[in-house]
């Protein structure tokens, strides 16, 4: 598991040390140098490459975001296309979303989540939907987005109380809650079709909601797929053809992959 170092009174070379050491994330603090460092890193090793002892550093556990798959010192500005994606206490502009810090995924800074952000704008420059359906919303970001960028109303469904509640406060704090239903459950529990759907989750259970998603879509409307691992993209196609998808385009960064699908029309 990650932990956090603290090093009030760091030597110069402090940075380049930790970085050498693996830390996933480094930072002068109000004079303090701060870092995440892997297990892989034990601290006595970090003591030793410092010429620190136990009593000139403070430990403690880090925190994960991006439902633990990003191990960050704090929230941070990140652009991904259109987007500056800031913490919640920046202030509000054009093209800017701002996101508490809570333990939901999608802050903008995994891949899945930009392959999803940058899809979305080319969906809405060529054909503005009147609403748009987030599955497995985390943070609200997609739906967000959405909202942000002009379309009328977005649904977003979680199986996860507390996702909800933060995608309900992101909206508040981006001012588009009331254009914004919130719904838990699975999507086969869901009423209706939607121009444009977007499912950023897992390969496992998007294989595995493939007929219910295919239904959430109306006639020859858009399917996003992200969370997917590029080795698993093939199979993940393989399912929505067998419910009638046909592939549009493809996106690939960093060993994740974001499918488009057309339905029949």
């Amino acid at each position: 598991m990650p932990y956090r170092v603290d090093i009030p009174h760091a030597p110069a070379h402090a940075l380049d040390r930790l970085i050498d050491l693996g830390a996933l994330d480094v930072d002068i603090i109000e004079g303090t140098a701060a870092a995440i460092l892997p297990d892989t890193a034990p601290l006595a090793d970090v003591l030793a490459r410092l010429d620190l002892s136990v009593d000139d550093v403070r430990v403690s556990a880090a925190r994960a975001r991006d439902d633990g798959s990003i191990w960050t010192l704090g929230p941070r500005p990140v652009r991904v296309g259109r987007w500056q994606i800031v913490p919640a206490h920046a202030r509000p502009g054009t093209d800017v979303l701002r996101l508490i810090d809570g333990p939901a995924f999608g802050t903008g800074l995994h891949a899945t989540t930009a392959l999803c952000l940058e899809t979305l704008d080319d969906e809405l420059s060529a054909w503005p939907p009147v609403r748009v359906l987030d599955v497995g919303t985390g943070s609200g970001i997609l739906a967000l987005a959405a909202l942000r960028a002009g379309v009328p109303h977005a649904t977003a469904i979680d199986i996860d109380a507390d996702a909800l509640q933060v995608t309900r406060e992101n909206a508040v704090l981006n001012d588009v809650d009331a254009r914004l239903h919130l719904v838990r459950g699975e999507p086969s529990s869901l009423d209706g079709q939607w121009p444009l759907v977007l499912a950023n989750v897992l390969a496992a259970p998007l294989v595995a909601m493939a007929p219910a998603l295919a239904a959430c879509v109306a006639r020859r409307g858009r399917l996003v797929l992200s969370g997917i691992r590029t080795s698993l993209a093939a199979d993940v196609l393989q399912a929505y053809r067998h419910v009638g998808a046909h592939l549009v385009n493809e996106r690939t960064r960093d060993g994740w992959t974001a499918l488009t699908l057309r339905t029949p029309g």
